[in-house]
């Protein structure tokens, strides 16, 4: 019985990957510098796997910003834009993900979204009519080469995105085509890669396949998945080249299983055995009639919780008792990718809550004592069984949630006229997300706070001054709707965490978003209940300040839920609920200190949706439900906003109006409004913001620029309905990359509303 990993985090134990990217971004390293520091990680986590007794080591699993846009690269799937403006390939790399703009140069960003059902995000790869594709970069040939002058007793696993997953996640740049079409021109050169492997005394390749998990593909991709791992698998099979498929973030479907059906003996499917094991049973009687081997994702990618081994060994036993040892693999159940990367470096964490959690390094060893079990070691088994012994605790009341706990006053018709008499806001008012940039300053204060260097009063009397400081610079280039600038908070999430009993945050829990962005997760180990005010103080002194609207920001409770690793000891949504009221008592404390605007942010909320859509109902009925619960305690005077990022809300729109929020905000300047088309065609009632520049890139959009989205949004949406906003919060951004990038949007605004001004 084998074991392996499908992939290992990338940022580095101290994020040394974040810091290099940033530096060479700055011009203060060298391209030779930033790979020798890429390198220098990538020998560090191979090691690390090698020593955790891994038979099987991933390769081509690491990434300079994001693993899809490298296979971009493979595959050259790179626009000849850039071929004649830049002289690196890195440099190209980086256009691409990030924009790039310096002097007569100005290239946008290419979309981001988020990866399945995770708060990692990817560069949308793009296509063509006819596209062609070949080989370009070697990125995964050189890493075989250096991780076998490195790893002596491990074998290495090079890892590859499948190509019907590749499409699948792709768009097309025009619409006369389906983008399925392309997988004749793209299979050859899979081939190609996988002949070169072969060359190179390849013995093992992981292709990645997650979208084996929905239930609603269709015919043509039933059909493409048939045909390319049967010519895969004929190729790998007369090479005695071992394949491992990978499905993850769900139970592979019943009917694609039987797109393998009569395949050799070197093809092995990998199945997520964590988020759903109820057809373990149909899979194994499957796998019975087949050569195939088995991968078992047993242990946990994307929480933090140590593994229960008695649970783990009773479904290895019964898979080795139907198809018997030699051909079972053990492994985690996704890349591990979505956790933090080693518990040693966590020390003030409480004993009882540290000794039941396992970060990725430890999660390797935990394949190893599985292994040690079955082989008779079963004091590991009794040492392990203890931490999931079921002891008494004090029971939470959870409490009922009525009808009018969850019903605004009035229709928002009514709440908007009410809204719209009181504030007497512009035609396409314009706000922001809510954060201002988290400059360097700020960052060594919060930390000199913590270290006792100062007091909390000088503290905040420093945090005033940066408020104070915000809002003028806010009323300086006129914009409507003013933010406090959330100075005072190091993360969206994090922030409420340590305000709330029953989270614990960790020191050095960092894990990948996008790019050089890492985010710390908090731990949800209890229940969860608001002691205190957690934002009033900051926001009522921002209002004091001004005579302008002051929106107060809070985070959603599904998206608190999402980007927290979350207590597995109760269903999901019964901590929603603890959350939602904690944050209902927030809002109306803010609304009773005099606050009228008042934003709860919901970016994980798509991220949220199950995979397979007969799961989706049941999810909005409690995430929506959980919403409403932390928002529906205001008058109809004060005005609710919400947030969603990265979202393809085609599907998902009636959902999206059940929130009922006054105004929603969201993602568009990437996909150049395209996301509109949807609000349009659902005719979507409430008012809305679509984001008219792109945060996540440093360029600096143009007043042209911006004008152009206002008038495709205005064309598409009742303009009386429409915010001018930017897409997402401003704390990864310059101070002049945000003051610039404001001022032509509070311009482009102007001159809109000048154009609009009969209608």
């Amino acid at each position: 019985m084998l074991k392996h990993n499908l992939g290992y985090p990338r940022i580095g134990i101290k994020r040394e990957l974040k810091k290099a990217c940033e530096d060479y971004w700055n011009n203060l390293i060298t391209s030779k510098s930033l790979f020798n520091i890429g390198k220098q990680i990538r020998i560090n986590n191979w090691k690390t796997q090698e020593n955790c007794g891994l038979d099987l080591i991933p390769c081509n699993d690491f990434s300079f910003y994001d693993h899809v846009l490298d296979m971009s690269f493979l595959l050259g799937n790179i626009s000849e834009l850039y071929y004649t403006q830049f002289k690196e390939d890195i440099d190209i790399y980086f256009a691409m993900a990030r924009g790039f703009q310096k002097n007569k140069f100005d290239f946008k960003a290419m979309e981001m979204t988020k990866w399945f059902n995770t708060n990692y995000h990817y560069i949308v790869p793009e296509f063509e009519k006819n596209q062609k594709f070949g080989i370009y970069s070697m990125k995964i040939f050189n890493e075989i080469d250096e991780y076998k002058k490195i790893i002596k007793n491990a074998i290495p696993k090079p890892v590859l995105i499948g190509p019907l997953t590749y499409l699948y996640l792709g768009k097309e740049k025009n619409t006369n085509f389906n983008k399925l079409d392309l997988i004749d021109n793209l299979l050859p050169v899979y081939i190609e890669i996988i002949q070169r492997l072969i060359k190179k005394n390849i013995k093992w390749i992981q292709l990645d396949e997650p979208i084996l998990v929905f239930d609603s593909l269709n015919d043509q991709i039933i059909e493409a998945l048939k045909y390319v791992y049967k010519t895969i698998n004929k190729i790998c099979s007369n090479n005695a080249i071992n394949i491992i498929l990978t499905s993850y973030f769900d139970s592979i479907e019943e009917n694609n299983l039987y797109i393998f059906k009569n395949f050799s003996s070197t093809f092995n499917l990998h199945i997520d055995l964590v988020e759903n094991n109820s057809n373990l049973t149909k899979i194994l009687d499957f796998f019975k009639e087949e050569k195939m081997g088995l991968s078992l994702g047993i242990i946990n990618g994307k929480n933090i919780w140590k593994n229960n081994y008695t649970h783990s060994i009773k479904i290895i036993e019964k898979a080795i008792l139907k198809l018997g040892k030699e051909r079972i693999i053990i492994a985690p159940s996704c890349s591990l990718l979505h956790i933090p990367i080693d518990l040693e470096f966590e020390d003030s964490i409480p004993i009882n809550i540290i000794n039941k959690m396992a970060f990725a390094k430890q999660k390797l060893y935990e394949l190893n004592d599985l292994e040690k079990i079955l082989n008779g070691q079963k004091e590991i088994l009794l040492n392990n069984f203890k931490y999931f012994e079921k002891k008494e605790k004090e029971k939470y009341i959870f409490k009922q949630i009525k009808k009018e706990n969850i019903t605004r006053t009035n229709a928002f018709q009514i709440r908007q006229t009410k809204q719209q008499k009181k504030f007497r806001l512009p035609l396409f008012p314009t706000t922001t997300i809510g954060s201002f940039p988290q400059t360097k300053e700020i960052r060594t204060l919060r930390k000199k706070l913590k270290n006792h260097e100062i007091s909390q009063h000088q503290y905040e009397e420093l945090i005033q001054q940066y408020i104070i400081d915000a809002i003028k610079k806010q009323e300086k280039i006129n914009l409507d709707v003013l933010v406090h600038g959330e100075f005072e908070r190091n993360d969206m999430v994090e922030f409420f965490s340590d305000k709330l009993q029953g989270f614990v945050s960790t020191k050095n829990g960092w894990v990948q978003s996008y790019g050089s962005r890492c985010v710390k997760p908090p731990v949800i180990y209890e229940d969860v209940k608001r002691v205190d005010d957690m934002t009033v103080k900051w926001i009522s002194f921002a209002q004091s300040q001004t005579k302008k609207l002051i929106k107060g920001i809070l985070t959603g409770p599904v998206t608190i839920l999402k980007w927290s690793f979350v207590r597995d000891d109760q269903p999901y949504y019964d901590t929603a609920y603890q959350i939602a009221w904690a944050i209902r008592e927030e809002v109306k404390s803010l609304e009773n200190s005099g606050i009228k605007i008042i934003q709860i942010d919901e970016p994980a909320l798509r991220e949220g949706l199950p995979l397979k859509k007969k799961n989706w109902k049941f999810y909005f009925d409690w995430a929506i439900k959980a919403f409403k619960l932390s928002s529906s305690i205001v008058k109809d005077e004060t005005q609710i906003h919400t947030h969603i990022c990265y979202s393809e809300v085609n599907d998902i729109l009636k959902y999206i109006s059940d929130l009922d929020a006054d105004v929603i905000t969201i993602e568009t300047s990437r996909s150049k409004m395209e996301l509109l088309n949807a609000f349009s065609n659902f005719a979507y009632q409430n008012e809305i913001g679509p984001g008219v520049y792109d945060i996540h890139s440093p360029r600096i959009p143009g007043v042209k620029e911006i004008l152009n989205l206002i008038n495709k949004a205005s064309k598409k949406l009742p303009i009386k309905n429409l915010w001018i906003n930017p897409d997402c919060g401003l704390k990864t951004r310059t101070w002049n990359e945000v003051m610039n990038s404001l001022k032509n949007m509070t311009t482009a605004t102007k001159i809109a509303r000048e154009q609009h001004a009969s209608s």
